[in-house]
């Protein structure tokens, strides 16, 4: 078993490496964390991508259940989390952490505890588990609050998750960079 945590910024190659570590595997399960956004046509064309770059036998889920999955002990297939970016910003609309009083009233509290859960899952899981996710801490500082929230948050997600990890990737153009670990190659 073997989790590892892909990182890498927007349009680095990130999910297409993930993918390409999991290719000899006849059945993977890709936790898609993105969801549905009604009436926009890029997100739309960017998912059928992402959908037709897997081998016709990996199965998709949408979701942001991930805990419940990673603990399944009854389906052995390695798991693909695409990406915890996504999940993030589906946790923080959960709790309403954008608004500035709700995520000093305990919104913040309430997503700590969501990423601190789902980074111990990724820890005790029995599966191979992929995580994409991206890396924060090379961009500029968000203008908003809600925005540095967001960065810090899913950096201090990034390192609980990494901790976890037997092995981290750094994507940049396309060419993965091993941070942590090194069982695999990062070629892929």
């Amino acid at each position: 078993m073997t989790r590892t945590l892909i990182l890498g910024g927007a349009r680095s190659g990130k999910s297409t490496r993930a993918e390409a570590l999991l290719l000899d595997q006849p059945d993977v399960l890709y936790l898609a964390t993105g969801g549905h956004r009604e009436d926009d046509a890029d997100w739309a064309r960017r998912i059928a991508l992402h959908r037709e770059r897997r081998p016709a036998g990996w199965r998709t889920a949408e979701t942001v259940d991930l805990v419940p999955v990673l603990a399944d002990g009854t389906d052995p297939a390695p798991v693909l989390i695409d990406c915890l970016g996504l999940w993030l910003t589906t946790v923080m609309d959960q709790a309403d952490a954008w608004d500035d009083a709700a995520w000093e009233q305990g919104a913040a509290r309430a997503v700590e505890q969501r990423c601190a859960e789902l980074a111990e899952a990724v820890r005790h899981t029995g599966r191979r588990v992929v995580a994409v996710s991206n890396e924060v801490g090379l961009g500029v500082v968000p203008a908003t609050a809600a925005g540095r929230r967001f960065r810090d948050t899913l950096g201090r997600l990034n390192m609980a998750v990494a901790e976890a990890a037997d092995q981290v990737l750094l994507v940049v153009a396309g060419q993965a960079m091993t941070i942590k670990g090194g069982g695999r190659p990062a070629t892929g």
